[in-house]
């Protein structure tokens, strides 16, 4: 198994096989125990801890037909850590139902540089205690060369990938909201299209609290049509707009046929999963109404070299640029 894994670095031939075929591709036990548990801790303490005295209450809001968030508290996120609810946290007078641990949606945008337990996830040098020695299974922890994020990056074909955004969604009992059939690059577009996603189960991801699904393959045959970009015309917030821009990835393989109307497939998996999700995939998730909670913690790469990031873009980069995974 090492050899074989060593021709692709962080995947093995089969599992980038599967990711290029369908769109995601599923990694169990990526991360040790010991991980999930201090990445775990650090959700709770950052929800705890945040002050409600001068928050906007924001909410967070998905899909075109929505609301969607765009007041300056989340449009100036991008190199902060800030607080997002969920649409259901409030009655319809405005009073917060739930207590605010229990009522955020996300947090984002900026932990991978904020955060000390989140950052060393992208640390080239992580810390041995925080990472852990490896799981019961024998998996490599996160930080060892072959399951680094920056050796799945190169394995995936990046040359310059740069880490943009990162968030803990909550999916909170009872309240976490839908999100609609959607793809990444719709929000976070380079010319041409490059966005992956990282995704990390910090606890278990089932149909009855909202795991992901995906419909296999759309990534090769669903262009992404519209983008999330700043209000134009002196305006503010943010809006959709139409793609003018190049549809796909650079590749032979994409704008094939494809049917919108097919099955999707449910993606439950175990605390400590990694999903490597495709910027043209389609994907959701559904309502959370159970009573058990669905945190996970998400990054987005995109390709650095040989691409163009818009200046409508709703993220827009720090002052030191996006973070790299690595340097050539």
């Amino acid at each position: 198994m090492p050899s074989e894994q060593a021709l692709t670095g962080g995947l093995m031939p089969s599992q980038l096989a599967a990711f290029e075929r369908d769109g995601y591709l599923v990694i169990p036990n990526a991360l040790p125990p010991t991980t999930v548990e201090a990445l775990l801790a650090e959700t709770h303490t950052l929800l705890e801890d945040f002050s409600l005295s001068e928050h906007p209450m924001t909410k967070f809001s998905t899909g075109e037909k929505s609301e969607h968030v765009g007041d300056d508290y989340f449009l100036s996120s991008g190199d902060k850590i800030r607080f997002f609810f969920e649409e259901d946290a409030f009655s319809p007078t405005g009073e917060l139902l739930k207590p605010k641990a229990r009522a955020i949606n996300k947090i984002g945008h900026y932990l991978h540089a904020l955060s000390p337990p989140f950052a060393s996830l992208l640390d080239p040098a992580p810390n041995p205690d925080l990472q852990g020695a490896g799981t019961s299974t024998g998996s490599v922890a996160v930080g060892h060369k072959e399951s680094h994020p920056a050796a799945v990056a190169r394995a995936l074909g990046f040359r310059d990938p740069r880490c943009l955004q990162s968030m803990v969604i909550c999916k909170q009992p009872e309240i976490g909201g839908a999100v609609p059939p959607h793809q990444d690059s719709t929000f976070l577009y380079t010319d041409p299209p490059s966005a992956v996603g990282f995704w990390y189960a910090l606890e278990d991801a089932t149909a009855e609290n909202g795991c992901l699904s995906f419909l296999p393959g759309s990534h090769r045959w669903a262009p992404i049509r519209q983008r999330f970009v700043r209000a134009a015309n002196g305006k503010s917030g943010t809006e959709f707009m139409d793609n003018a821009g190049p549809h796909f990835p650079v590749g032979e393989e994409y704008g094939t046929k494809g049917n919108e109307e097919g099955e999707y497939v449910i993606g439950e998996v175990k605390a400590g999963s990694l999903i490597l999700i495709h910027g043209n995939l389609l994907h959701k998730s559904e309502r959370n109404t159970s009573q058990k909670g669905r945190i996970i913690y998400t990054f987005h790469v995109i390709e650095g070299e040989g691409t163009a990031y818009d200046r409508r873009n709703w993220l827009q980069p720090p002052a030191e640029g996006f973070t790299k995974l690595f340097r050539a």
